[in-house]
C-alpha cells in the first residue's frame, strides 16, 4: 500500500473538518512504503506541563522558545531516550498546530544543551473537551462558565490537551475518538450519587455530560508494510478535587473502563463518527497516557487501573513483570514518602505510579523505563525538583 502523505496533520475529530482545516505539517511525500525499519522500537509517554493560565501563553513562550528553561529540558529529555513515538499529555491545543510546530522546530529539530537533534515527521494535535464549554449549568451555580462548565475542566479550550510526535506515519482517517460519547451511555457506568442516593448530576446535565475529561482516541500506526500498531491515547481526569460523591474518581475509573471495553471490543461503544464496537481481537495496540490512576496508592475508586494493568490483552511483563518501568531515582526521591507501591516505579513527583505505555501481548517487550536519574547519576538536573514538569518520561522498547 503506498501512502499519499496528509496535506493535514491536525483535524477536528469529534465535530468534522473546519472550513480550513488546521495544518501541523507536512512530511516529505513517499512513493514508497516503509520498507526497512529497527527491529527495536521504543515507545514513550510524557506528561509535560505545557500549558499556560490563558490560551495562547504557551504559543507565546515558543517565540522565544530558546529562552525558556523549563521547555528546554523537556526537549533535552526527549533527546536523551529519544522515542521513535512519543505521546504527549498537557500540552495546549491549538486550531492551527503552533504548539507542536515550534517545539518541534525551535527545540526538538536542533542541537542543543549537549544533545542531538531529534526529528518527527509527523505530528498531530489532539483535540479536547477541556475548556469547551457546554449549553448547561452544569456545576448548578446558576450561570454558565469556565472551567466548572466545561466538557472537561479547563481555563481556556484546549488547556491540557494531548498530542503525539512519531517516525511513523499516522492513519488519521482510520482514526477513531470517543470525545463527544456521553457517560450515561457506558453500561453499569459508576455515576456519582449523593448521600441519599440520588443522582449527583440532574438529568439535563447527564443528556450532555461527557464520559471523556479530554479525549479518547486511537491512531493507527503504520509501523511496517503489514503492521499497524493502534496507538490508544487518553489522560483520564485526576481522581481528587470533589466530594463524598466522588464524581471525579468515579470519571477516572470509567475513563479507563472505556479502554477496557474498547480491547472487549463491546458493541454499546460508538465513537464520534458514528462507528459501534471497539477493538477486533487481532488488532496490536499501545495505551498511551497520564491515567492517573496508581494499582497501590492514591485516591482511585475501585481500583481502576487494575482494569487494564490485569487485562489478558494487555502484556503482563510490562503492566505487573519484571518489565514494569521503572527507575534509580524515583526509589531515591519517594522512598519515604509513606506509599506501599514500589517507589522504583513511580512516575511523578509526588509518588504515584500514573504514567503508562501499555503494549498489547502480541508485541514483545525488550526493555523499559522511567527517566528518572537519580541524584548522583548524569543528566539529574534535567528533571531535578521538576525542572522539566512533574511527571517523568516513560518508555517501552517492543519487538516489531
Amino acid at each position: 500500500m503506498k501512502y499519499l502523505l496528509y496535506l493535514i496533520m491536525v483535524f477536528s475529530i469529534a465535530n468534522g473538518c473546519d472550513k480550513n482545516p488546521p495544518t501541523v505539517m507536512e512530511p516529505p511525500m513517499m512513493e514508497d512504503p516503509i520498507v526497512s525499519t529497527p527491529d527495536t522500537i521504543r515507545f514513550a509517554s510524557y506528561n509535560v506541563s505545557m500549558y499556560g493560565n490563558t490560551a495562547g501563553e504557551v504559543l507565546n513562550q515558543l517565540e522565544n522558545a530558546e529562552q525558556q528553561i523549563q521547555l528546554r529540558r523537556l526537549a533535552a529529555v526527549i533527546k536523551k531516550v529519544r522515542p521513535d513515538v512519543l505521546a504527549l499529555m498537557e500540552v495546549d491545543y491549538d486550531a492551527n498546530g503552533e504548539v507542536l510546530n515550534q517545539f518541534s522546530n525551535k527545540l526538538l529539530k536542533i542541537d542543543l544543551d549537549g544533545f542531538d537533534a531529534i526529528e518527527y515527521p509527523y505530528l498531530y494535535q489532539i483535540e479536547s473537551n477541556t475548556g469547551l464549554i457546554s449549553e448547561i449549568d452544569i456545576d448548578g451555580n446558576g450561570s454558565i462558565s469556565l472551567p466548572n462548565d466545561a466538557y472537561g475542566f479547563g481555563n481556556y479550550f484546549g488547556q491540557y490537551a494531548s498530542a503525539i510526535l512519531s517516525k511513523y506515519p499516522i492513519d488519521v482517517n482510520s482514526a477513531r475518538s470517543f470525545q463527544q460519547f456521553l457517560w450515561k451511555d457506558m453500561p453499569d457506568a459508576s455515576l456519582p450519587a449523593n448521600e441519599d442516593g440520588t443522582s449527583y448530576y440532574t438529568d439535563e446535565v447527564l443528556e450532555v455530560f461527557r464520559l471523556s475529561s479530554k479525549n479518547h482516541i486511537d491512531l493507527p500506526l503504520q509501523i511496517k508494510d503489514e503492521k499497524i500498531v493502534h496507538a490508544l491515547i487518553s489522560h483520564p481526569t485526576p481522581p481528587v478535587f470533589d466530594g463524598l460523591e466522588d464524581r471525579n474518581g468515579k470519571r477516572n475509573h470509567d475513563e479507563i473502563k472505556l479502554w477496557y471495553d474498547y480491547l472487549n471490543n463491546e458493541s454499546y461503544l460508538i465513537d464520534d463518527q458514528g462507528q459501534s464496537g471497539g477493538l477486533n481481537a487481532e488488532s496490536s495496540f499501545i495505551i498511551f497516557g497520564d491515567l492517573n490512576a496508581d494499582p497501590n496508592d492514591g485516591d482511585s475508586f475501585n481500583n481502576a487501573i487494575t482494569q487494564l494493568l490485569n487485562h489478558p490483552r494487555v502484556n503482563q511483563q510490562v503492566s505487573n513483570g519484571n518489565l514494569i518501568p521503572s527507575s534509580t531515582g524515583g526509589a531515591e526521591h519517594n522512598q519515604g514518602n509513606g506509599d506501599i507501591g514500589d517507589p522504583s516505579f513511580d512516575t511523578s513527583f509526588f509518588g504515584l505510579r500514573i504514567d503508562y505505555v501499555l503494549p498489547s501481548t502480541d508485541l514483545e517487550a525488550i526493555d523499559s523505563g522511567v527517566f528518572w536519574p537519580a541524584s548522583t547519576e548524569e543528566h539529574n538536573e534535567l528533571i531535578k525538583d521538576k525542572a522539566a514538569s512533574d511527571h517523568l518520561l516513560v518508555w517501552v522498547d517492543l519487538k516489531i
